[in-house]
């Protein structure tokens, strides 16, 4: 079957491909690498900017076009009548007209060309009163009214095409780049120090991608597509040489992820603990459940890494209460019935806890030792539990980070909740130093898009769960007007008598951590003596001492209390399968995967759950996408995908899914099928032996970047 290319190529660079390729090579750090030039505050600037070489801005695309085809003389626009309109002329006067809204400032000039003027203006753009000067040149775009006074333009976006810094555009085709700038650094600024670059070093920028791909997936060589980034002569190559340096890209990560793992599995090291035992099947038949199709598939894939030398790195990724857990568990049991030792680490005592409880309830009666380490285990019980652990006795360990603290001589299975991740160093700390090389899984249960999860995880084995277990009915979800407060907390009274307990979510406050929390006590303190007053009300929040947020927590789970007031404290780590009610206040200000996660503590049982979203007083166009999001998808997958198109991926490192991205030209939410290829590309690198200028280039771009993620 005829292999699909990556991206078409129609601008030159493809045809050399059909003749002997000129010899690859990765270049000398000078050539590229040389700093930019220029005054100090143009420096501090581009600085600012991230633009520190000549590397730097050369992968800096402009992020659109301006097409000068479409100007037209003044007179001619006003004549022709047309509502959006692209015109050019000097600046007059600058003028700001008063008006009676509040808050609303309108700034004005006039443009003129040989053919006649237009009135521009702008909204709400007083600093341009500092920076428009009469007699420059301007480009205008907007939309065009004639009125009793004459022609106005409500301008939408403009750049000055003359200045004391800035050079005339170099439109090729029509079509001129505009970069992000700022005050200090302009555009027109970008585009001169762009234009110096190529001209130096365009015809010696080197290309990474082995030949053989190149000609596979028809792609045009690195330089023609840095050229057509930024000065395409036809609408469309910019698009297409921005796919092409994004497939590079993600060929570079995925090949650099994978020579990572590489270099994991050669090293070996771990206890291969054979096929399942009797203690696991004693397990299985002890769940008072039967698994889930996924969690079996699951197990199965988990039981092939176990059986080896090589370390298991596996993400066992899950919605919310699909099981994940058991699966755990099911791991922890196969080092202990080996005679070695087992750990889990999660990210906070909440969730710890919760893992502690269901250690008890399914690992103890087999005769399972579990240790609880954690910082509020008193310190003389510590050393009591460490002392065994460090004897190398069989035994399941539960906790925080206090597990750091432990040498684990036997340690054989590390699962790490909540994508915290381990490198090298720290498993050795774990494992003492001188044991075993743990194989690990690592649990989220946050969904990951599928393109996330093969860059900020592409080094790992990827299992998803992705059934629910039976019987378990979909939480409704609404938004809940301001009006209709009262009834909402009518409703949760409603749910009381029938037996059920509720949430409170209290709003996140950006002040501190200690304010949220007295937030939380002064809330709960309002809805015990006001419209929950019939009901038992407390409040759990991170600020409390660790004993009495656990006492208060497990008086809710025991069912002693009707109501929990809480911050995000609860987020992860709570079980409570009576719990029908999840009322989030201010909700348009969580995001979308932290909503899914408060809703997924509703729902963990078998009677119909709610989950009423109080919007804040005014919310923003992006909080109100997520409550709508919310409202119609279930599926936290799809509520990922969504989240990611929002958000975009944001920085790979630590998955913190906003500000700059750690990619330049790859958008994870639109290049999925660019990043499935690469990813098929690498591994057959990988397989064959990449040579050593594309080896040598993913190293470069995003080894660093690998070391960094796995240290966090």
């Amino acid at each position: 079957m005829r292999e699909n290319p990556v991206v078409p190529a129609p601008f030159p660079g493809v045809d050399a491909l059909a003749a002997p390729p000129r010899p690859r090579s990765w270049p000398d750090p000078a050539l590229l690498g040389a700093p930019i030039g220029g005054p100090k505050r143009r420096l501090e600037g581009l600085h600012a900017l991230g633009l520190h070489t000549r590397s730097d801005l050369l992968e800096a695309l402009p992020f659109r076009f301006e097409d000068l085809r479409q100007v037209r003389p003044i007179a001619e626009a006003i004549l022709g009548g047309d509502a959006d309109v692209t015109v050019i002329g000097r600046v007059g006067a600058i003028r700001e007209r008063p008006t009676r809204r509040r808050g609303l400032r309108i700034l004005q000039t006039t443009l003129s060309d040989d053919t006649g003027s237009v009135t521009l203006t702008w909204f709400n753009q007083r600093h341009l009163a500092r920076t428009l000067e009469p007699g420059a040149r301007l480009v205008a775009r907007g939309t065009l009214k004639l009125g009793a006074r004459g022609a106005d333009l409500a301008v939408r976006s403009h750049e000055l095409l003359d200045g004391p810094d800035d050079a005339e555009p170099a439109a090729a085709g029509g079509l001129v780049p505009v970069y992000h700038a700022s005050a200090r650094v302009s555009t027109a600024v970008l585009r001169g120090l762009v234009d110096d670059a190529l001209r130096d070093v365009g015809d010696r920028i080197p290309d990474p991608v082995p030949v053989d791909l190149r000609v596979r997936h028809r792609l045009p060589l690195r330089r023609d597509a840095i050229t057509a980034g930024h000065r395409p002569r036809r609408q469309g190559e910019q698009r297409t040489a921005r796919r092409r340096l994004a497939y590079e890209e993600l060929l570079l990560l995925q090949l650099a992820l994978l020579l990572h793992r590489d270099r994991v599995d050669a090293r070996g090291g771990a206890v291969p603990l054979g096929p399942p035992g009797a203690l696991s099947e004693r397990f299985r038949a002890g769940l008072p459940f039967a698994l889930t199709g996924a969690q079996e598939r699951a197990l199965e894939a988990i039981d092939r890494d176990l059986d080896s030398d090589r370390p298991m790195q596996r993400l066992l990724e899950g919605d919310v209460g699909s099981g994940k857990t058991v699966v755990a568990f099911a791991a922890l049991v196969r080092a202990v019935e080996q005679g070695g030792q087992a750990a889990l680490m999660a990210p906070t005592e909440v969730l710890a806890l919760q893992h502690l409880r269901g250690a008890e309830r399914l690992l103890e009666p087999l005769g399972i030792e579990v240790a609880y380490l954690s910082g509020d285990v008193p310190e003389r019980e510590r050393r009591v539990r460490r002392a065994r652990i460090e004897a190398g006795e069989p035994v399941v360990a539960i906790g925080t980070h206090a597990l750091l603290h432990t040498a684990f001589p036997r340690l054989e299975v590390l699962v790490v909740d909540e994508q915290h991740r381990f490198g090298v160093a720290q498993r050795a700390q774990l494992s003492g130093g001188e044991g075993p090389v743990p194989h690990v899984l690592h649990m989220t249960a946050t969904p990951i898009p599928r393109s996330l999860a093969l860059t900020a995880f592409g080094d790992l084995d990827l299992t998803v769960i992705d059934e629910l277990p039976p019987g378990r009915q979909p939480v409704k979800t609404s938004v809940v007007p301001e009006a209709k407060r009262a009834d909402g907390y009518a409703w949760i009274v409603e749910q009381v008598r029938a037996g059920r307990q509720a949430y409170v979510v209290c709003p996140l406050v950006e002040e501190s951590a200690e304010v949220e929390a007295r937030a939380a006590e002064e809330e709960a303190a309002r809805l015990a003596a006001g419209p929950l007053a019939q009901v038992r009300v407390a409040c759990a929040h991170g600020q409390q001492p660790a004993a009495e947020r656990q006492r208060v927590m497990a008086a809710f789970a025991a069912g002693d209390l009707d109501v929990l007031v809480a911050t995000t404290v609860i987020e992860v780590g709570v079980d409570v399968s009576n719990a029908s009610v999840m009322v989030i206040e201010d909700a348009d200000r969580f995001g979308l995967a932290q909503l899914h996660q408060l809703r997924g503590r509703v729902g963990r049982g078998a009677e119909q759950s709610y989950c009423l979203l109080y919007a804040s007083a005014e919310p923003t166009p992006e909080g109100e996408q997520r409550l709508d999001a919310l409202v119609r998808h279930r599926s936290g997958f799809e509520l990922a995908e969504i989240d990611l198109a929002m958000r975009g991926e944001g920085r790979l490192l630590g998955l913190a899914q906003s500000g700059a991205s750690d990619l330049r030209h790859a958008r994870l939410d639109t290049d999925r099928r660019l990043l499935e290829r690469a990813r098929e590309d690498a591994a057959r690198l990988v397989r064959e032996g990449p040579d050593d200028v594309v080896r040598a280039a993913a190293e470069e771009r995003f080894g660093a970047l690998i070391q960094a993620l796995r240290r966090a």
